[in-house]
């Protein structure tokens, strides 16, 4: 049965009331990652909560779950937010992207020094969390320094009659070391885990999507990519081209044969995060490595990169089927707001939808950290 706190399942043991309230009037990451690095402690532990979860254990699970989106895919989590500081502090040196369980991205950040992150974050976070569990309690305490300091010793108190979503191993808050979860919340979170789960991942992109206004696709780069799409039929595409036409490779000039075809992302993916063909170009494999995750100089390649998707645009309209090309375009139509299917085969159309489209994407993937002008040496 579903009440109106945010779609939560309701319990009439719990305060589910507490639970919808837990970002409310966030400035941060820091409780948005802690809830969903505790969500993830629990089910690789299937939900036994028999032993208490260690502070550090969550906050290992914090640092691995802020990567992605910020050493990744370069997302801001906010101007009051040390989260990236932090990450940057590590200078941890891992770049794998298939490790969709962060179990070897948690054992290289656990390899490091933590002790700074670990006591920035454990200072206010845990404790601040589950005040909406004891409002009553909290009622008249100054909110910015007297809190933390009592919220131990108050859920701890109430542990059975209030029921917080945990307590902690001490009351005294510079013992804090561990949570203790309350064994109902545990039952509660494993029953109704793809809804809570689905809750917090939604709260946590909208509080990203207002960190990042402007970054396209915020939503596939907020977790550690499961798999990423197959390009067969942007492949199949590029390969039709070179069939008819001597293409050459816009970055190394040498031509280009479908037995050495490999798919460029112009616009590094991880900032774009989709396979569009407007962005996708054909090179070889050792210049596709060689450009990694770097934005293309626009004095050197960006009209040979447009005149490079013309071709490709007029030879496949001149040898597909008509709902096959039709198909093709669908992305290039949508997002570079192109009414007139013919106008993209006009050059001069084409290439001022290019500079529309891209000139603002090329400025804000730089922002974030991208590194842009790169050319093939």
């Amino acid at each position: 049965m579903i009440n109106d706190y945010h779609g939560l399942p309701k319990s009439e043991q719990l305060n589910i009331s507490a639970l919808s309230r837990l970002f409310r009037n966030t400035t941060n990451s820091y409780k948005y990652l802690f809830f969903m690095s505790i969500l993830d402690v629990l089910t690789r532990r299937s939900f036994d909560v028999a032993e208490h979860i260690e502070l550090k254990e969550i906050i290992l699970e914090m640092l691995a779950n802020a990567w992605y989106p910020h050493n990744y895919f370069r997302l801001s989590f906010g101007v009051q937010d040390k989260i990236a500081d932090k990450l940057d502090a590590l200078n941890l040196n891992f770049s794998k992207l298939k490790d969709p369980d962060k179990k070897e991205l948690r054992s290289a950040i656990g390899s490091q020094n933590l002790d700074d992150v670990i006591a920035y974050i454990r200072r206010y976070v845990p404790f601040r969390l589950i005040t909406p569990f004891l409002e009553s309690e909290l009622k008249g305490v100054d909110r910015n320094n007297a809190v933390d300091f009592i919220v131990p010793s108050v859920s701890k108190n109430n542990f059975e009659t209030r029921k917080p979503l945990y307590c902690f191993d001490s009351r005294d808050y510079r013992e804090c070391q561990a949570i203790i979860l309350h064994p109902e919340w545990a039952s509660y979170l494993e029953t109704n885990y793809s809804i809570v789960r689905g809750w917090v991942s939604w709260e946590w992109l909208e509080y990203m999507q207002r960190c990042n206004p402007n970054t396209p696709a915020i939503a596939n780069k907020l977790f550690p990519p499961q798999k990423r799409e197959s390009l067969a039929s942007q492949t199949r595409y590029w390969k039709l081209i070179l069939k008819h036409t001597g293409a050459k490779c816009i970055y190394s000039g040498s031509t280009l044969t479908e037995a050495d075809l490999c798919l460029d992302h112009y616009l590094p993916w991880s900032f774009v995060a989709h396979d569009r063909l407007w962005n996708l170009i054909p090179t070889t494999q050792s210049v596709n490595s060689a450009k990694s995750n770097n934005i293309p100089s626009t004095d050197i390649y960006f009209d040979k990169f447009v005149n490079l998707q013309h071709l490709g645009l007029s030879v496949s309209y001149a040898q597909l089927p008509v709902a096959q090309w039709n198909r093709y375009i669908e992305s290039y139509l949508l997002d570079f707001k192109i009414a007139n299917k013919s106008n993209l085969l006009n050059l001069e159309i084409l290439r001022g939808a290019y500079n529309t489209t891209f000139t603002p994407l090329i400025s804000l993937a730089t922002s974030q950290g991208f590194m842009a002008g790169w050319y093939y040496r």
